[in-house]
């Protein structure tokens, strides 16, 4: 058992490696702004809003706060250990090598399968692009098969699917239907990927400039199309309320509004390629993830003034829908808007498909994964073999997956290792302030952990008395489910109370803990059941690879013999 659980050690003064430290604070920065300012605006911002209502603006406050903590574990965890891995290798050091691989092979599934839904998200964008400039792809070369046979199976009111459908060409037995176009971003990304972090620098950074300046636009010429009655539209109880689907209506959407945040993750893999880690990383980290949220907070109060959340049903492009001939009716910034999208999506698969082969490269150095994932191209100093595997990963899965399958995935994932994260660093030992490295403010949460969440929880009562004269009720059909998650959240945080009460732990991470575990409240018992059978597959490759090479087991057998 100990063999499980046993911890392997980093020397926070080791800034050796095999990449490339080119990266600055404003690299880290922009790095950040492009993968959380992306497929979460241009695209599950709508699904979001539609299942929340303008209500769902109180969700990006809520995950913006869970995600503000977490980012100070995250940077203090940077601070002690400078190597990349991110999450992974954070978990290594605290809870040990068990812990380690499944936070591993979470991530693994973050950006993965994250990546998947950013390619869908880019080809609609992409080929309603082309569509404007009078290039037709056709529409069983533009989604995926399993989205087209549930449109036609479902009788979809979705035209291009059930066309994509109806016009495929058949190969025997089987249509042939594919995203052409999602294919082709994927491969085109791995190949700048594998040529290197300087040239994915350069190009992330213009994208993102771009990027900034038309949600600026947005946001400038938007103002002036704002009903403010669209705020507090009516609900099914006939009354107006800016949560028109209660309180539950928004917390469904949390796998669109978290979808944003799941980038903010990867900064921390890029450890190995930032100059100053323990300076720039932190730093860069706090100030992507605060610039983020307060433009999802101002593109949520836009869009949700701009037209009403009901008409959000389906749309995949938001930010272009509010400017389309039936809302604002402005051609030019539908176009602008269209054009953007392609450059920020393009920006967050970059970012996204650098990630997932830096998770690999530390996971096979530990001797977790065969060491071929660590092999570093001598011209490039890239993952080489993890970077190709990567686009292997993120290729095939779009010939058979969809996209609302693949954001309820990636969501749960991300806030799983969040999680651990936050949980990680109160594990740890407190370390000596040195000048020149973030360091964590040690709040003492003995008394005010109790406070906050005691004091809030009588103050949830006290607004919403309705929801816990029902929290028992665990089979009512709309809110069942929810209201276990809620059952299940409030003992957990009573077992942190009496810890924190004990054990004198600090405020901030436990704050980030409390928060994130909250968010899962909003997961459905089909998130957990496909993440439960990914983890499963998870521990197979584990205990019959990964327990018997690892470098710790290694070194204690040769110390033995």
């Amino acid at each position: 058992m100990n063999q499980l659980f046993r911890r392997k050690t980093y020397d926070a003064n080791d800034q050796s490696t095999s990449l490339r430290r080119v990266l600055g604070i404003w690299d880290i920065v922009f790095f950040g702004l492009a993968a959380i300012i992306g497929a979460g605006s241009f695209s599950s911002l709508g699904e979001a809003i539609f299942r929340g209502g303008p209500g769902v603006l109180s969700l990006y406050i809520i995950c913006g706060f869970a995600c503000a903590f977490t980012a100070l574990s995250y940077a203090e965890f940077a601070s002690r250990i400078p190597k990349a891995g991110s999450a992974y290798t954070y978990a290594y050091a605290s809870f040990g090598e068990l812990i380690a691989w499944i936070i591993g092979w979470a991530l693994i599934m973050e950006y993965s399968f994250g990546n998947i839904y950013v390619a869908f998200s880019w080809s609609d964008y992409f080929t309603s692009f082309l569509e404007r400039l009078g290039v037709h792809v056709p529409d069983y070369l533009s989604t995926s098969y399993p989205e087209a046979r549930k449109a036609y199976e479902g009788a979809s009111e979705n035209k291009d699917l059930i066309n994509a459908w109806n016009t495929a060409p058949m190969l025997g037995n089987l249509r042939v239907i594919l995203d052409v176009p999602a294919l082709m971003i994927n491969a085109l990304i791995t190949a700048l990927v594998y040529i290197g972090i300087k040239e994915s620098k350069n190009i992330n950074n213009l994208l993102v400039l771009l990027k900034l300046a038309v949600i600026a636009l947005i946001i400038f010429v938007g103002i002036g199309y704002i009903n403010t009655e669209n705020w507090t539209p009516i609900s099914a109880e006939g009354e107006p309320s800016f949560m028109p689907n209660g309180f539950s209506g928004v917390m469904a959407a949390v796998s669109g509004v978290f979808f944003a945040y799941i980038g903010f993750d990867a900064l921390s893999v890029l450890s190995e390629e930032t100059k100053n880690p323990q300076k720039n990383l932190p730093r860069g980290m706090i100030i992507a993830l605060a610039l983020s949220t307060l433009v999802y907070m101002a593109l949520t109060l836009i869009l949700t003034g701009m037209v009403d959340y009901r008409k959000f049903d389906g749309v995949g492009d938001p930010l272009a829908f509010i400017f389309a001939p039936e809302n604002a009716n402005m051609p030019w910034m539908e176009f602008a808007v269209a054009v953007t999208a392609i450059i920020a999506i393009t920006s967050v698969l970059l970012v996204f498909q650098m990630g997932q082969p830096r998770i690999w490269y530390a996971m096979s150095r530990d001797g977790l994964l065969p060491k071929k994932f660590a092999t570093i191209d001598p011209k490039y100093k890239t993952p080489s073999f993890a970077t190709v595997i990567t686009g292997v990963a993120v290729g095939l899965p779009i010939l058979f997956t969809d996209k609302s399958f693949i954001l309820d995935f990636t969501s749960i994932g991300t806030i799983f290792a969040f999680v651990l994260v936050n949980g990680g660093i109160l594990l740890m030992p407190r370390k000596e302030k040195l000048t020149g490295r973030f360091h964590l403010p040690y709040v003492n949460a003995k008394y005010s952990f109790p406070v906050l969440f005691l004091g809030g929880l009588f103050g949830f009562y006290y607004w919403q008395p309705e929801f816990f004269h029902h929290l028992m009720d665990w089979h009512d059909p709309n809110e069942g489910e929810f209201r276990l998650s809620v059952f299940l959240f409030i003992v957990i945080n009573l077992v942190l109370v009496v810890l924190a009460f004990l054990k004198n732990l600090n405020l901030l991470p436990l704050l980030g803990l409390s928060s994130c575990l909250y968010l899962l409240t909003g997961m459905t018992h089909d998130n957990w059941f496909w993440f439960g059978i990914w983890f499963a597959i998870g521990l197979i490759i584990y205990f019959f690879y990964g327990m018997r090479n690892s470098k710790l087991e290694q070194d204690l057998n040769g110390d033995l013999n």
